[in-house]
């Protein structure tokens, strides 16, 4: 007989995953307190690097369920979420998101489903590269400087030249300018 377990997971501290268990339970799944997993832990982070999530992996088993309320709780991105599916289907568990209606995404509707997430994932990175890409050649066409600003000025950093040439550390000199030695070296390899 299949089990019944539960993923919540919020961001930050000062929000609680609550809110997703009660979703879970009125959309009719009845889940023992033991079975429910809740994290707080940031989105970005891996799920495989997940302490909760797992947690959650070692009490399940061949013909459990997971809950979840959105795919966003199971990965960082469409990908991740799909790697994830892809790994508890090939153990044996279900995975149902209930923002796509409870479908079963290890059922042919379910990988139908993200495929079309991971499709429109996909052509979202494309846009961004393409604007992005757009976007730089523009300001590089205008003459615009491109990268991150130098940390020190012009002056701060033939002083540093200078000091170097004097014989000074560079541990030395990143300390007096308040920044890091990285910065000292770029300003060294400089023409």
């Amino acid at each position: 007989m299949s089990r019944t377990f539960a993923y919540a997971r919020v961001s930050t501290f000062d929000q609680t995953p609550e809110n997703q268990i009660r979703e879970i339970k009125a959309a009719g799944f009845a889940i023992e307190p033991h079975r429910i997993i809740m994290e707080t832990i940031s989105g970005s982070m891996a799920i495989a690097q997940r302490q909760g999530f797992s947690k959650l992996l070692d009490k399940m088993e061949k013909g459990d369920v997971l809950i979840v309320t959105k795919l966003d709780r199971l990965g960082r991105d469409a990908m991740d979420v799909s790697t994830t599916v892809a790994r508890l289907e090939k153990i044996g568990i279900r995975v149902h998101c209930l923002a796509l209606g409870g479908v079963d995404l290890t059922s042919s509707a379910g990988k139908m489903t993200m495929n079309v997430i991971n499709a429109v994932a996909q052509f979202e990175r494309d846009l961004l590269i393409e604007r992005t890409q757009s976007g730089l050649a523009r300001a590089k066409a205008e003459g615009k400087p491109l990268g991150r600003p130098s940390a020190l000025s012009e002056d701060q950093q033939a002083e540093v030249k200078q000091k170097l040439e004097n014989g000074e550390t560079i541990s030395a000199i990143a300390r007096q300018f308040e920044t890091s030695r990285q910065t000292i070296i770029r300003v060294r390899a400089r023409p």
